[in-house]
C-alpha cells in the first residue's frame, strides 16, 4: 500500500521522537554506573552496531550510496551530532533533573528552525516564528521560576549546546537525506562512538559491569540508531524545518517517562513551561512548509 508522503512523514517523525525522547532518563539513570563521556560512546556504538547487523541480514538496497562530495557534510554530521551532541547532552543531565533535561531538549526545534531559514533558505512564516518564541519562553520559565525540578546553570548551557549541535546536525543531514539513512548513520554513530569511547578511556574512565554496558548499547540501538534512521527518512519527506516540529515532541515524552523513571514531580513552573512548549509544537505543526515534491518519495525503499 502506498501511503501519501506527508502522512508518511509525520509518522516517521514522530516514532523518531518517541525512540529519542525516552533516552534522556533512562541515560540519566545510567550515569550513576558510568561517566558522560563513556555513556555517550557507548550509546552510539551500540546503535552503529545495531545497523550494522540489519544491513548484514538486508544487504540488498535501491538508496544511493554516499560519494567524495558528500564527505564535508558528513564530518559535519559526525562532529556535532555524534561527537559533541550526545556528550554536551549527557553531561547536561549529569547536572539537572530528567524532567527539566527532557524539556530543555524543546531547544533543538527552534534552533533548527532558525538555521534551516538562515543558513539553508528554508521558508520561515509567521507561525514557525511565534512557535520558536513559546519554546524559548518556555525555557526561560523553566530556568528562571523555581520549581518541583533540578535546574543549574551549567547543565542548562551544556543541554541548550547540545540542541544547537544537533540544530546543525538536522541541517546537514537533510544535504545527506537522498542519500542511503543507514549508511549515512551508520558511519556517524560508529565514528563518534568510537571517538568518544576511545577517548573516554584514554582519560582514564573504567568499563561498568558487563550489565551496564549491555543496557548502554541497547539504549543506544534504540534511540541513536532506530529514531535517527527514522528521523531522516522524514527529514527527506519533510524538509529540516517541517520535520523538526514532530521531533519537538520528543522532550515531552521523556518528561513523561521520568516521573515513573526518577521520581520527579512537576509544579506549576515545569507545567507552565511544559505549556509553552507544547503551544509551540502545535503552532509549528500548522505551519506549512514548502518542500520540493521530486524530493518526497511515496514509500520507503529497503
Amino acid at each position: 500500500m502506498v501511503i501519501a508522503p506527508q502522512r508518511l512523514g509525520a509518522v516517521l517523525g514522530l516514532l523518531a521522537a518517541l525512540s529519542f525522547g525516552v533516552s534522556a532518563p533512562l541515560a540519566k539513570l545510567l550515569l550513576a554506573d558510568i561517566s558522560p563521556q563513556l555513556l555517550a560512546g557507548l550509546l552510539y556504538l551500540g546503535a552503529g552496531l545495531g545497523l550494522a547487523l540489519y544491513r548484514l541480514a538486508r544487504p540488498d538496497t535501491r538508496e544511493a550510496p554516499l560519494t567524495r562530495a558528500d564527505l564535508p557534510p558528513l564530518l559535519g554530521v559526525i562532529a556535532l551530532g555524534g561527537v559533541a551532541g550526545p556528550l554536551l547532552l549527557l553531561l547536561g543531565l549529569a547536572r539537572v533533573s530528567g524532567t527539566a533535561g527532557s524539556l530543555l531538549l524543546n531547544l533543538e526545534a527552534p534552533l533548527t528552525i532558525v538555521l534551516a531559514a538562515v543558513l539553508f533558505g528554508e521558508h520561515l512564516g509567521r507561525r514557525a516564528t511565534l512557535a520558536a518564541a513559546c519554546i524559548l519562553l518556555g525555557a526561560v520559565v523553566l530556568r528562571v521560576t523555581p520549581g518541583e525540578v533540578e535546574v543549574d546553570n551549567l547543565g542548562v548551557a551544556a543541554i541548550a549546546a547540545a540542541c544547537l549541535c544537533w540544530a546543525l546536525d538536522n541541517n546537514l543531514t537533510q544535504r545527506l537525506s537522498l542519500k542511503d539513512p543507514f549508511q549515512v548513520v551508520r558511519i556517524k554513530t560508529l565514528a563518534a562512538g568510537g571517538f568518544n569511547t576511545a577517548l573516554a578511556l584514554v582519560l582514564g574512565a573504567s568499563l561498568p559491569n558487563t550489565s551496564i554496558v549491555a543496557l548502554a548499547l541497547g539504549l543506544g540501538v534504540l534511540s541513536y540508531g532506530v529514531s535517527v534512521v527514522l528521523d531522516a527518512y522524514a527529514l527527506r519527506l519533510h524538509g529540516a524545518a517541517r520535520e523538526a516540529a514532530y521531533f519537538a515532541t520528543a522532550p515531552f515524552v521523556g518528561a513523561a517517562a521520568a516521573v515513573p523513571l526518577l521520581g520527579d514531580s512537576l509544579g506549576l513552573p515545569e507545567l507552565g513551561a511544559m505549556g509553552l512548549m507544547a503551544l509551540g509544537v502545535v503552532l509549528m505543526m500548522r505551519e506549512r512548509h514548502a518542500h520540493d515534491a521530486a524530493r518526497t518519495p511515496s514509500r520507503l525503499p529497503p
